[in-house]
């Protein structure tokens, strides 16, 4: 059985749904109390085991780059003042992983983005951390899913039960149950067009662990929903064909292409930081007495 070694996070998006913040600022740098979202992002994929990482960016998102880069200027700055704790974060930051930069031209879907980390993938299967998802828990999201790969030897996805009402927005799984909280997965539909045409509503939602034969699929499927490529159709001939292991995954999951979810991620975050968070909880308490 092949390891997971290696993580593709695609993180191309414009951000429109959080517009004018996202206007000279990627959406994956949007910060959750005191990191950017996408720190968190990769952050897990470490804690999974996987050390070689590509993200995947479009034009105007060099500051991602810097972020995980290093900043000689604030280093000796941060030196010379004796702040040796903010000085070895920084330094931390430039050294959790291998991280490679892949530029997607055009915006052609989910699909296309992840065909252009082809190169970087080479013969290996691989994780993929939605840029827009963040997840957090002890049992690290990626982690849960990298272990039932190992177990069953099949691709693998996390996914939540979501409101019917909402499947239209998500894809649709059809599963069926082999053991506590995991399933297999046989087909699947990007966006139904009405719920009725949903296999359930169990929806993927931010990871997946997938075979290197993704690509040649990929290769050949049509443009799908909204006129993009789509992962889930790829993913679809991939379960039909083989069959994919679903799990519904523990933790909590933050949609950062979302305002409200931008918001929870913050104030939930905030609660349990180690610095700020019993001042934080004092304040929201006084708050809410506030509120009608």
């Amino acid at each position: 059985m092949k390891k997971i070694k290696k993580a593709v996070i695609p993180a191309a998006g414009l951000g429109t749904r959080v517009l004018p913040a996202t206007k000279a600022m990627p959406k994956e740098m949007l910060t959750i109390v005191d990191k950017p979202a996408i720190q968190y992002i990769v952050e897990e994929a470490v804690n999974s085991g996987i050390k070689d990482i590509c993200i995947i960016l479009s034009r105007g998102k060099s500051i991602v780059e810097d972020h995980f880069d290093r900043s000689p200027e604030l280093e000796i700055k941060l030196k010379n003042s004796g702040k040796d704790k903010a000085l070895d974060e920084i330094l931390g930051i430039a050294n959790l992983a291998n991280i490679t930069y892949v530029r997607q031209q055009e915006p052609k879907g989910l699909g296309h983005a992840i065909s252009c980390a082809k190169a970087f993938v080479g013969d290996d299967d691989f994780a993929v951390l939605y840029g827009d998802d963040v997840i957090l828990g002890d049992y690290p999201c990626c982690r849960q899913l990298v272990d039932q790969y190992e177990k069953y030897g099949l691709g693998c996805v996390c996914m939540k039960e979501v409101p019917f009402e909402q499947v239209t927005r998500y894809s649709s799984l059809k599963v069926d149950l082999l053991e506590n909280n995991v399933y297999k997965v046989s087909d699947m539909i990007e966006k139904p067009a009405t719920k009725e045409l949903a296999f359930s509503n169990f929806s993927i939602l931010g990871r997946c662990v997938l075979p290197n034969e993704i690509f040649d699929i990929l290769d050949k499927i049509p443009k799908g929903a909204g006129g993009e490529y789509q992962l889930t159709d790829a993913m679809k001939i991939l379960a039909q064909t083989k069959g994919m292991i679903g799990v519904d995954f523990v933790g909590t999951r933050y949609d950062m292409g979302n305002k409200l979810g931008i918001m929870q991620a913050a104030v939930e975050t905030a609660i349990k930081h180690n610095e700020i968070g019993e001042d934080f909880k004092a304040y929201l308490k006084e708050f809410v007495k506030t509120l009608d």
